[in-house]
């Protein structure tokens, strides 16, 4: 029998080369499940393993609301809906310093309560409101940050897919995680407003003033009360369901993604080929998450029985570290991986490992999650392989090199490692509404 060092090398080692050298997620796991079968558990019995885990892992009811959130965000871009929310936020936002960067962050803020997919609103915000900034002359870099900073906010804001997954994976209450997301989500989209403003203040060439079409009355108005404020009750009617007890997460997503089909069909826009598109994407985009989490089961199970988890936790704690540190070391291999992996592949190599030290050593589980999220929200805008920062190259206009685009996050990823600091310092910002609202 292997060494539990050895055991690791192989699952967790392995695992990461092949991410490295660009497998695909699902691909690399399967391989690794493969070789960890034959050796760890019984040769061909062990394969049978893999298969029956597969059907377990894709059967998991509360899998359900990821298909379900990205319906919502997929029929909100393919009818038009997206559009008229950012038409209804520009009529409201007055002449401030760096106007329509602002505007990128509030209605990217609303995308992120009414769409489960990071990738989907970086690229709606990327190519709508991108060219329009750099035609008024607009820096690349203010630009651009703003546009990708709310898109990796979008995982923190409910629905989420990937806080859902999140959930599933480390057995942490799906729901109170949705909800515990809201307040550093908010608090951030703040942050991300007040820093736009103060720099454009102290150099007014970055985004130049333009002339602003003042409407008063029922025009400046009409677009919030007929889009905004409806598409906005569907965030309200999602949290409002879960968090008052009377729908579970799978059960709220089907009212969200109901309620956003009658919104799409009342304002007639839902046609056959968007709602066909809308389908085509969920389907594209849940078939590769389900297939990852196939790998995902099975995974955990293959370091667990070649005993890795349990030899990698005894030799954390018989270092005699303190909890804060062991969770310090934690957060850091999270940021660290997230420069080269992306957030399902970081959830499938650190969670087997993780949980059991999280509940070893009685850390509150929600707190813990959202600190997660924003290391893997982090990992979205770390250069040089941020999914958020390739979304946006392929967007942009030939003009926009990756120069821009690494300048451009880094104010924005000194903000969030500011809240994740101001998280370890007082977890009732992440834990205060789901336990008001539980």
């Amino acid at each position: 029998m292997m060494s539990w060092q050895a055991g690791a090398l192989l699952l967790l080692g392995g695992s990461t080369v092949l991410l490295f050298i660009g497998m695909p997620v699902a691909i690399a796991f399967l391989a690794i499940n493969i070789v960890g079968a034959l050796l760890y558990l019984g040769g061909a019995v062990g394969i049978e393993q893999i298969v029956r885990n597969s059907v377990i892992a894709v059967a998991n009811f509360s899998l359900t609301p990821i298909p379900l959130f990205v319906l919502m965000g997929e029929i909100l871009f393919h009818t038009g809906l997206a559009l008229k929310v950012i038409e209804g936020i520009e009529r409201l936002i007055r002449q401030v310093p760096g106007r329509l960067a602002v505007v990128t962050v509030v209605a990217g803020t609303v995308f992120s309560a009414i769409s489960g997919s990071t990738i989907a609103t970086t690229a709606m915000l990327g190519s709508l409101m991108l060219p329009v900034m750099l035609a008024r002359g607009y820096n690349p870099v203010m630009a651009t940050g703003p546009i990708m900073a709310i898109g990796a906010v979008d995982m923190l804001i409910p629905p989420s897919a990937l806080t859902v997954l999140l959930g599933s994976l480390s057995g942490i209450s799906i729901s109170k995680l949705l909800i515990g997301g809201v307040v550093p989500g908010l608090l951030l989209s703040v942050a991300f407003v007040a820093y736009i403003v103060t720099r454009v203040l102290l150099n007014p060439k970055l985004a130049p003033a333009t002339e602003v079409e003042e409407r008063t009355g029922w025009a400046k108005y009409e677009l919030l009360v007929l889009y905004v404020i409806p598409l906005i009750s569907i965030f309200v009617v999602v949290i409002g369901a879960m968090s008052g007890g009377i729908a579970t997460p799978t059960e709220s997503a089907a009212l969200g993604a109901i309620a956003t089909m009658a919104l799409a069909a009342a304002y007639r826009a839902l046609s056959v080929k968007a709602l066909v598109t809308s389908l085509r994407g969920t389907v594209t985009i849940s078939a590769m998450i389900l297939f990852i989490i196939l790998g995902a089961t099975t995974f955990s199970q293959i370091l667990s029985f070649s005993g890795t988890t349990e030899g990698i936790v005894s030799t954390i704690f018989n270092h005699g570290l303190s909890k804060s540190e062991i969770l310090a070391g934690m957060l850091l291999l999270l940021i660290f991986l997230g420069i080269f992996v992306d957030q399902v592949s970081m959830m499938l190599i650190t969670l087997p490992v993780f949980m059991p030290i999280v509940q070893r050593l009685d850390i509150d589980m929600v707190w813990f999650g959202i600190l997660y999220l924003i290391c893997m929200q982090l990992g979205l805008l770390l250069p040089p392989h941020g999914l958020l920062l390739m979304t946006m190259k392929g967007v942009a206009p030939p003009q926009v090199t990756m120069g821009h685009i690494f300048r451009a996050v880094v104010p924005y990823i000194a903000m969030s490692l500011l809240l994740l600091v101001l998280l370890i310092a007082f977890p009732a910002i992440a834990t205060w509404l789901p336990a008001l609202i539980g």
